[in-house]
């Protein structure tokens, strides 16, 4: 998940995952020849039939941009190439550099999984500055996704209104249920018993590769953040001669299974709320949370301990302890979101004490967005292909419920915030039957990468892309040393940049170029 402000990037699958590398690209793999001639066969009939028009009306930006946009068309199943065949919705910016500077496409992914990309090209065009006028700048929506053929689930049934009182145990239970519920409504819902085996990240891998085939290029260059450079790295495997400049912004291990990946971020997690309590507690004048770290913090877990009785209404909105996990999950990602934080948390201990209270604007925004449509659809995204790059074992998702119940109850020991979340049954994954029979990738070559990621990030750790990166032995690793999730262009989101990240990443697209060895960017001075 690309989180590129408090609220309104990536709070659906926040709830889903902590992003990582789907189970499906961690093992092993037979030979992708087959696969790479499939695809470009297929690629190759789409491009004599691809028609470039304005982009859709809901994509101001892009036609504002000037960018076209068109349909091409993929083999649903790529073991069946003359079978039935889907549409990737895909945009492009033509380079604007003089005769003879073009170097070819660039495509991006802006994480997830589930996360459209068909605009993702106007922000890597702002942060690229002039290394992205010497390409195309190709956006897409991965396979069932935004513009491309779509896969939905069916709507849920209205659900009883719970009482104003819980215990832990019945939150548990409810999740439970919702998560059956979520995989029967999908899994019978249309014709997503055939489409839903096909949503895996080797297959949004071929369909780039195809993308590539069918605009007649040789190559391709990509940037991806988060589920997106997890994806890039899939590609470098998969298509390892097609692969040009590639960028990988905040990776995980490819060896952990999802649920692992999941688990392994509450250490970071609880790390993070330390440095936000010591943050708050030196501005207790203003948030009045605390005059100490320590004081923050039982602040906190008094909120969640007391919501885990009588769950705290704001705005007519529901906050069970759950969901206010999650509502300090998506603003403890970034130093530069420690005020936003610090607010909420006085708004919601004012509301657990029953004071009226007015949400500030990232409160407001996050209720907002609990109660939209848009919350249902990207849990829908990330479902399909987090649960259909998986499977027990492979992919680590316990089937019994009772043991995401252990491990929840277990982590509150030393992980008393953000263990629940974490180690809990936040998917329908355990229930999921719709997944892919296709062996996975194997993670290992010396494909020239570019690796980004910052030393504190507490959605994918810093440890997994040291894994990742002794795996891909052509790589070059940009260290940056800061709480933050994704590294690249953080000016743009109103986020302090890593210059010397900026610098790397540019010039590596421009001059294809990596450091002679990884590298540890300085901070620039202090968030706050």
């Amino acid at each position: 998940m690309r989180a590129a402000r408090p609220v309104t990037a990536g709070l659906g699958l926040a709830c889903l995952l902590a992003g990582g590398m789907p189970a499906s690209a961690t093992t092993s793999s037979p030979s992708p020849s087959a696969t790479v001639s499939t695809a470009v066969s297929t690629a190759e009939s789409a491009r004599r039939h691809l028609v470039w028009g304005p982009c859709s009306p809901g994509q101001k930006e892009l036609r504002a941009a000037g960018a076209r946009c068109t349909k091409v068309t993929v083999p649903l199943d790529y073991a069946d190439p003359g079978g039935p065949t889907i549409e990737i919705a895909v945009s492009r910016i033509a380079a604007t550099a003089a005769h003879g500077q073009r170097r070819g496409i660039l495509l991006s992914n802006p994480g997830g999984p589930g996360g459209t990309g068909l605009a993702n090209t106007l922000h890597l065009r702002s942060a690229s500055k002039d290394a992205a006028d010497r390409y195309d700048l190709i956006g897409f929506d991965p396979r069932f996704l935004g513009e491309s053929t779509p896969v939905a689930c069916a709507p849920a049934e209205p659900a009883p209104a719970p009482g104003p009182t819980t215990t832990r145990r019945e939150d548990f239970d409810r999740s439970v249920r919702d998560a059956r519920e979520t995989a029967r409504r999908c899994r019978e819902h249309g014709d997503n018993a055939r489409l839903l085996p096909q949503a895996t990240s080797r297959n949004v891998a071929r369909d780039m590769d195809a993308i590539r085939a069918a605009l007649g290029e040789p190559v391709l260059s990509y940037y991806g953040v988060s589920y997106g450079a997890d994806l890039g790295a899939v590609y470098t495997q998969m298509f390892p001669r097609r692969a040009d400049r590639i960028v990988l912004d905040s990776s995980t291990d490819p060896a952990a299974t999802q649920y692992q990946l999941f688990q392994r971020a509450g250490r970071p997690l609880e790390e993070a709320l330390d440095a936000w309590a010591g943050w708050a507690a030196r501005h207790d004048g203003t948030y009045r949370l605390g005059g100490t770290p320590a004081r923050v913090r039982a602040r906190v877990q008094e909120l969640l301990d007391g919501a885990e009785r009588r769950p705290v209404v704001v705005s007519g909105v529901r906050l069970d302890a759950s969901l206010l996990r999650l509502v300090l999950r998506q603003l403890i990602q970034h130093e530069e979101y420690d005020p936003a934080l610090a607010s909420t948390v006085r708004d919601l201990v004012d509301a657990a004490a029953g004071l009226p209270v007015e949400p500030g604007p990232e409160l407001a925004a996050m209720l907002e967005l609990l109660t939209s449509p848009e919350l249902a659809d990207s849990m829908v995204g990330g479902t399909i292909f987090m649960c259909g790059d998986s499977g027990w074992p492979a992919g680590g998702w316990p089937k019994d419920p009772e043991t995401y119940w252990r491990n929840m109850e277990r982590s509150r020991v030393t992980q008393p915030v953000f263990g629940p979340f974490a180690n809990g049954m936040t998917a329908p994954c355990a229930f999921w039957t719709s997944t892919s029979r296709e062996p996975a990738t194997v993670i290992g070559n010396d494909v020239p990468v570019l690796m980004l990621q910052a030393r504190r990030d507490n959605n994918v750790p810093y440890e997994g892309a040291l894994a990742l990166h002794r795996r891909l032995t052509g790589s070059r690793l940009v260290t940056a040393d800061i709480r933050a999730h994704g590294v690249f262009g953080r000016g743009l989101d109103g986020l302090t940049p890593v210059p010397c990240a900026d610098r790397t990443v540019v010039g590596y697209l421009r001059d294809g170029t990596l450091p002679a060895a990884d590298l540890t960017c300085p901070r620039t001075g202090e968030v706050w």
